[in-house]
């Protein structure tokens, strides 16, 4: 059983959570990890590593299928939003080379990806989200502060608070494409979902961002809050998921209210994972065709996460780059 993590770069954690599956399950086979620099952390842990475009690249998917194919992948885990509409179209292309993708479908990713269409998803639904304009929808006069940042994007790129009809007129025509959401200032939670392949979700755990850097969870704990579990139950049974996925949220008036949706692992996915959801075993036994059962509320409450800088230091003369062609094509750095 051979698992793939695409756009690995930071992601130690994540390739050593699947090495230590494997080992836990008993179940030979090593992690192999993408990247597009020889450099990355993940690099340096992974059992091997390929070099590949960029994921808009028109080779990109042909790239990782041929990787799947040449190391007998039993599982492919994409990581970034870049990648997940061109992974939820190629399911099944995957699953001719014998590779289970741990992704939702093409039109869940495209939903997710773009956050207006989400909110107007959720609210059609009748699911608590934080209002969601595009520019030309907002009020003459709107209440602030007010939230900012790109339609399609990830990460905290673009992403501003609005204090005033000033900043307002700045930053709609400095953000590319934005929406314009309610700012809703309170503690941030994110919540971890795992489904199977039928949509049923298989875990639920939500955990408080305490200490944010750079978009990442920095400090956090587990909590077992009823209303985050159950706001979870809603998405999923308003949109059809499949493996790995995120909703973020914070409280308008002590309620939670979903902010964002991502469809793939979240930044501290490990904290779940020291809590007890151990969603890369689970990935590994549903792609052996094992079936899994549900264990809602299983995990442990009041898990802190705090996390440090590490460094890995290297020869540069051992290291193997790829050599630079004309058109970008895979080639094994590790």
């Amino acid at each position: 059983m051979n698992v793939l993590i695409t756009a690995a770069s930071r992601r130690v954690p994540l390739v050593q959570a699947f090495n230590n599956a494997l080992v836990s399950l008993g179940v030979p086979g090593r992690v192999v990890v993408t990247d597009v620099n020889p450099l990355s952390p993940a690099v340096q842990v992974a059992d091997r590593a390929y070099r590949v475009p960029l994921a808009h690249d028109p080779e990109y998917l042909a790239e990782l299928l041929k990787i799947c194919e040449s190391e007998r992948i039993g599982l492919a885990v994409p990581t970034i939003d870049d990648e997940a509409e061109l992974f939820g179209a190629a399911r099944e292309r995957f699953a001719e080379l014998g590779t289970l993708a741990a992704c939702s479908s093409q039109s869940t990713a495209a939903l997710c990806n773009d956050k207006y269409a989400t909110w107007r998803h959720l609210a059609a639904a009748g699911i608590p989200a934080a209002r969601t304009y595009l520019p030309k929808d907002l009020a003459s006069k709107p209440p602030f502060p007010l939230f900012i940042k790109p339609r399609i994007g990830r990460g905290p790129v673009g992403a501003h608070r609005i204090r005033n009809k000033r900043e307002l007129d700045f930053f709609v025509r400095y953000v590319d494409k934005p929406v314009i959401q309610e700012y809703l200032e309170s503690p941030e939670y994110t919540i971890d979902v795992l489904c199977d392949l039928n949509g049923r979700p298989l875990h639920i755990v939500p955990r408080e961002r305490v200490v944010i850097r750079a978009g990442v969870m920095d400090r956090g704990r587990t909590v077992k809050w009823p209303a985050l579990i159950e706001l979870a139950e809603q998405v999923c049974r308003a949109i059809p998921f499949a493996g790995p996925f995120n909703i973020q949220c914070r409280l308008r008036e002590g309620w939670p209210a979903i902010f964002e949706i991502n469809p793939r692992f979240s930044g501290g996915i490990p904290l779940t994972i020291a809590a007890g959801a151990d969603f890369p075993k689970l990935l590994i036994k549903m792609a052996m065709g094992v079936d899994v059962p549900a264990a809602i509320g299983d995990f442990k409450e009041g898990t802190w996460m705090t996390s440090y800088e590490t460094s890995f230091f290297l020869d540069e003369t051992s290291l193997r780059l790829p050599v630079c062609e004309a058109r970008p094509r895979m080639g094994e750095v590790a």
